[in-house]
């Protein structure tokens, strides 16, 4: 019985782990996302909100958990400043196949 219970600890760890990896991208993510569409009384407090909520999972969740939430921020983080890729225009192309 105690190797179930193992198993199923461990299991439980990693969907823990998947859980603050998708919390971490999901709210960075949506935090980048308003920041930029919002006023700058929402801009505050979206920061405030998000830094708070660092703070709270620094002091109360496990450091495995925190570390896999600084993960998903990071990933969303990079995703974000990274920049989009430009697509060449239609004519680029029509040009293109041309030559």
């Amino acid at each position: 019985m105690d190797t179930f219970q193992e198993v199923l600890s461990t299991l439980g760890f990693v969907i823990r782990a998947i859980g603050f990896l998708l919390l971490g991208f999901g709210v960075a993510r949506f935090t980048l996302d308003a920041y930029y569409k919002a006023v700058w009384q929402v801009q505050i407090t979206l920061a405030a909100g998000f830094f708070l909520l660092l703070i709270g999972l620094t002091h109360y969740a496990s450091p495995a958990s925190m570390g896999t939430f600084a993960i998903g921020a990071g990933a969303a983080l990079m995703m974000q400043f990274m920049g989009k890729k430009e697509e060449p225009k239609e004519e680029e192309h029509a040009k293109d196949k041309k030559k």
